[in-house]
Formats: C-alpha cells, structure tokens, sequence
C-alpha cells in the first residue's frame, strides 16, 4: 500500500518526539504482526489511558508531521495490540477501489431472499450511495468531541481507550495502515472497507476515531437529518458491515429501525462478528 514516510523511526531513539516537534507522554511503538516483526513501527501509542482532551492536545501537533490520531482499546478480551493478528502486508491500496463497486458487492452477498423483511424499503438490487449530507460541525472539532466522549464515560463502548498514532494520509486510511484485521470474517483486504470509509469523509465528514480487535468507531459531521436520508445510509452501513443489523438479538433488527437511531447520531459504531 502506498503510504507517507513513516515518520515512527525517529520515536525509537528519541521518545519524547522533540525531533519531530512534538511533546509526546511515554508510550511505545508498535510493529507486531500475525507474521512476526514489521520492518518498521506501525503505530506508537500512550502508556496511560486517555482522558477527555488527549485527542485535541496530541491530534493538532502531529498532522502536520504525518501522524494522525485514533484511540485503540487494549483492554478487550482479545489482549492487547500485540494480539490483535495485525497484517500490513495483505492490504491493497484503498485509493484503488471505487466505494460504489465495493458496497453492491456486500449488498449483493448479504440482501438475500430471506432478509427481504428485513431490509426493507429496500429489494436485493444494490440501492446505490447514499447522497451526502449538511455538516453541522468541522469534521476534526467533531472528531475531537467524539473523542472525548469516549474516554469521559459518555458513550461505554471501549474498555480501555489509549491515544494512538499512525502514519496515515487520511484518517479513512489508518485501518489498512496498520493492516487491522478486525473484519477478517467479512473482508480480509480492510483497504476495501477503508475506500468506504475515504467516501463517507467526502459525503458525511467523518473520521475513524477508534479501533478494537473487531470494533471501528467513526465520528460524524454531517449526520442524516431524515428518515429517508438514514435509510439511505442505513443500506450502506448494512453492506459495510453486516452483523450491525441485529447483533444476536441485541439492538435493531431490521433496516428501517436502525435507520431511525441514525438520524442527528454523531458517531456511528461497527462490530463484526
């Protein structure tokens, strides 16, 4: 995958960032794979869990030196990020993939007869890109918020976040960065589901705010306003990712009542089985 120099290195012999400008709490750099070894760190990531306001202290230094930020949860049952099967090597490029194509092919493999319920209003033909929506914040003031909101208690969904940096030139882009493997049973080439993601940054202002072994957390700017707008997205999250239409029993269990929790919703969370 074609990447930015990896500015990473440098953290080995000067921990502190000061070389690159920056003012970074201890933490450690990461480059374990499935395969072993990565010929060079793939992520750096704090020591001490975050708190509300990490994301803004550290995310505004380093963009400009080629890192961006992401919370990681280290406190899952699947262990920490040495365990987490990363495999940089097996990701394509996600600029090489039209989000379009990528979404009717999901859509095509999962909206089968059975669903037809289900799915509606839609049928088994792939309804098409959702059209984009009104931001009602700056998608890094947003990304900020979210943040936020999951180290404070807010929203309960990570177990133990921790401030990460990648070397990413978006921030669609940071799971096939670090070769995350958290879809393998849906996708085993995340670049795919990163070209959706580079689509929604364009339609919806989001970015990717936070990592689990199977979890992709993503922050909204420009959230659907109607209940036909979510219907519309709604398709594309169940194409994207399947299991979030009724994750054994808990949560929404069709497509037109997931919609409805879409509507004005700031963060949109995913979870593949």
């Amino acid at each position: 995958m074609a990447t930015l120099p990896n500015p990473l290195p440098k953290l080995a012999s000067d921990p502190s960032g000061r070389s690159l400008g920056l003012q970074l709490p201890p933490g450690r750099l990461i480059d374990t794979t499935d395969e072993g070894p990565w010929h060079e760190p793939l992520l750096w990531h704090a020591d001490k869990e975050a708190a509300p306001g990490t994301w803004n202290a550290l995310g505004a230094q380093t963009a400009r030196v080629g890192m961006l930020p992401v919370l990681v949860d280290v406190g899952g049952p699947q262990g920490g990020l040495a365990d987490w099967e990363l495999m940089p090597g097996e990701m394509s490029y996600p600029g090489d993939h039209d989000p379009d194509d990528v979404l009717a092919e999901y859509w095509e493999d999962n909206a089968e007869e059975e669903l037809a319920e289900e799915i509606e209003p839609f049928g088994p033909d792939w309804p098409g890109l959702a059209p984009a929506a009104s931001p009602t914040a700056t998608p890094d003031a947003r990304a900020a918020q979210i943040a936020d909101s999951l180290t404070d208690g807010t929203r309960t969904w990570l177990e133990e976040p921790h401030l990460a940096l990648v070397p990413a030139r978006r921030s669609a882009d940071i799971p096939a960065a670090i070769g995350w493997t958290g879809p393998l049973n849906h996708e085993n080439d995340v670049a795919r589901l990163c070209a959706v993601l580079r689509s929604w940054e364009d339609r919806f202002g989001i970015r990717v705010v936070a990592l689990g072994f199977d979890t992709l957390t993503v922050s909204v700017a420009a959230p659907p306003a109607t209940l036909a707008e979510a219907e519309a997205v709604a398709a594309e999250h169940f194409a994207f990712c399947p299991d979030n239409l009724a994750r054994n029993g808990d949560g929404p269990d069709t497509l037109r009542a997931y919609a409805e929790e879409l509507i004005g919703e700031h963060a949109w969370s995913f979870w593949w089985d």
